[in-house]
C-alpha cells in the first residue's frame, strides 16, 4: 500500500508548476471557522463559490472571508443579467470539492473566475485545500494567471 499519494488538487498545482503550501487544520466547512483555527486573518482566507449564471454558465466567485459575494456585481463583470449561488450539493459536483475545500484552481470544470480586487493587495491568501481538513496558500499573481480570473469588486 502507498503511504504518500499526492491528492488530486497537489497533482495539479504541480503540473501547473505554482508555488503552494498546504496548512493542515481541524475539519471545518465555513471560513470563518477555517481562519479561525489555522490562525489565520479571515480577509485573507478566501469563499471560493459556484455560481450560475442564466445562460448557463458554471463560474466560480472569490472573495475575501469577512465580505459577502454582491452578486449583481459579479453578474456586471461577466457581461449577464443574472449570477446566483448553486446549492451545496451542485457545488461539488461542478468543482469536484466539497464546500468548505474549493480551492480557488484546479477544479474538476473549468470555471471562469472572478476575482474580488480587495484580493490584489495581497501576496498571497489561502483557500480550501481540497478536503475540509486542508488549507492551501497560493500566490495571488499565479491564480490570476491560471484562472485567467476577472478582476473587480464583487464584495461588501
Amino acid at each position: 500500500m502507498e503511504t504518500s499519494s499526492l491528492s488530486d488538487l497537489e497533482k495539479y498545482l504541480k503540473s501547473v508548476g505554482v508555488w503552494y503550501r498546504f496548512i493542515r487544520k481541524p475539519e471545518t466547512i465555513h471560513t470563518r471557522d477555517a481562519a479561525r483555527v489555522s490562525d489565520l486573518d479571515l480577509h485573507r482566507v478566501t469563499k471560493n463559490l459556484v455560481a450560475l449564471t442564466e445562460k448557463g454558465e458554471n463560474v466560480l466567485l472569490v472573495v475575501p472571508g469577512d465580505r459577502r459575494v454582491d452578486l449583481r456585481r459579479a453578474a456586471a463583470l461577466l457581461g449577464v443579467k443574472n449570477v446566483k449561488l448553486v446549492p451545496f450539493e451542485e457545488a461539488e459536483k461542478i468543482s469536484g470539492y466539497p464546500p468548505g475545500a474549493t480551492p480557488s484552481i484546479g477544479h474538476k470544470e473549468t470555471l471562469r473566475t472572478v476575482l474580488d480586487q480587495e484580493l490584489l493587495q495581497f501576496e498571497t491568501f489561502f483557500c480550501g485545500g481540497g478536503t475540509r481538513e486542508k488549507l492551501v496558500e497560493l500566490r495571488v499573481d499565479e491564480v490570476l494567471r491560471i484562472s485567467e480570473a476577472i478582476v473587480g469588486e464583487i464584495s461588501k
